[in-house]
Parts: structure tokens; C-alpha cells; sequence
């Protein structure tokens, strides 16, 4: 979601990586009651972070991604902007798409009641 949010709002229609970061991250983790452990960069927070390098071009294919379908309704959509790794608690998980975490190691957040922007 987040590449093709990048090429079409960043890339086409001028959104600032600001908003899309609101779009797909800090508001999400408000509406489900996870803010601020997720959704903010801060001391105390549970941050998981991806490094996206904006100039990667990726060709979308379903056999590439990590999911139990086997079609994308965005097959063969061309995007720039991919990440590149994602780090967990400190710990890189996943580098260049593929998984390199330690099986488990995810922690259970529980829900405060549903919140407001």
C-alpha cells in the first residue's frame, strides 16, 4: 500500500511524504487506539520503521509478495518508491523484501477504546 501511495499521491499528485506518513501511519494508529505507542517516532513509542528509498522502481507482481493470495488487483503497475528494510524494536526484519526476523518475536499491543484525529 504504502509504494503505491508514494507513486500516485507523492509522485503524481503532490502530496508531501508528511501527509502520506498521516495517511498510512499516524492516523491509522489513532483511529484503532494504538497512538502513541505506534504511529509517532518518540521516546517511549513502539516504533517500527522503514527505510524507503523514493527512486527504487518496482514492477508489481503477486508471486513477490509476502501474502496468502496469489493475484493483485495492481498486477504489473509500475511504481517509484519501494522500501528497502524494515526494523522492529531495533531489529532489522525484513531487507530488500524478504523476511529476516526472528519468527515470534512480535509483541501483542493491546487496543485502547476506538480514537479520534
Amino acid at each position: 500500500m504504502v509504494p503505491l501511495m508514494f507513486t500516485e499521491g507523492v509522485g503524481k499528485h503532490g502530496f508531501s511524504v508528511n501527509h502520506l506518513v498521516s495517511l498510512v501511519s499516524t492516523n491509522p494508529a489513532k483511529l484503532f487506539g494504538m497512538y502513541p505507542e505506534k504511529g509517532t517516532i518518540a521516546i517511549g513509542s513502539d516504533a517500527d520503521l522503514v527505510v524507503f528509498d523514493p527512486k527504487k522502481k518496482v514492477t508489481i507482481k503477486a508471486e513477490n509478495l509476502q501474502t496468502n493470495c496469489d493475484w493483485n488487483p495492481f498486477e504489473d503497475w509500475k511504481l517509484e518508491g519501494y522500501p528497502v528494510t524494515t526494523i522492529s524494536r531495533g531489529k532489522v526484519v525484513a531487507e530488500n523484501g524478504k523476511f529476516v526476523g526472528e519468527v515470534g518475536r512480535g509483541r501483542f499491543l493491546k487496543r485502547k477504546p476506538y480514537g479520534e484525529l
